[in-house]
């Protein structure tokens, strides 16, 4: 189930890191076998001075202690070694952040070539024109037009209205001066009234 996706994990593993972490399984070895091999020692030790042989009772101590100087070396071995194994994992970290800034480096040398500092100062310079356009329009459209603007502003907006008002003709033949009098009308009877009478 550990290949669920099909990826095989990468040991994180050296061939380096195996080889110092063997030197020191064998150094841990070495000193248990050292341990053992004192604690016999000094119980024969003990045996030989119940029985009176004192001479080799000590020249049995001195084997063994200079076995316990070899143990003694053998844990700051251990120690060289561990610092050592540390050391390479902090190499590796640094190595792996050189790496990245090297990619990091490259990457802004392409992005440097693609957009000069001129090609940029080209885009600021049109950025703030454009801002300063803008900023023009802002300002009349804000009221800070001149005297001359107004009036100019104004004469367009009556041009535009006479435009869209469709008048009706003005008839171009003069009106006449006099008013024609209504014709006097008789006074006659109606007809209906005449036949009531």
């Amino acid at each position: 189930m550990g290949n669920l996706f099909g990826r095989k994990r990468r040991s994180r593993v050296t061939e380096q890191d195996k080889a110092v972490l063997q030197q020191r399984d064998k150094l841990r070895q070495y000193q248990k076998r050292v341990s053992l091999h004192l604690e016999r020692e000094r119980a024969l030790a003990r045996r030989l001075l119940r029985e009176g042989a004192k001479e080799k009772a000590l020249l049995l101590l001195k084997k063994k202690r200079y076995q316990e100087q070899l143990l003694d070396k053998a844990e700051s071995q251990i120690s060289n070694l561990e610092r050592m194994v540390q050391d390479i994992e902090f190499t590796q970290i640094e190595m792996k952040v050189i790496e990245g800034l090297k990619i990091g480096n490259e990457c802004l040398n392409k992005m440097h070539q693609v957009m000069s500092i001129e090609e940029v100062e080209r885009i600021i310079g049109e950025t703030q024109d454009a801002v300063e356009y803008q900023r023009q329009i802002d300002e009349l459209l804000a009221g800070s037009l001149t005297e001359e603007d107004e009036d100019a502003i104004l004469e367009e907006l009556n041009a535009i209205t006479q435009e869209q008002m469709e008048l009706p003709e003005v008839p171009s033949e003069p009106l006449p001066q006099e008013v024609p009098e209504a014709s006097p009308v008789k006074n006659r009877p109606k007809p209906e009234l005449v036949a009531a009478s």
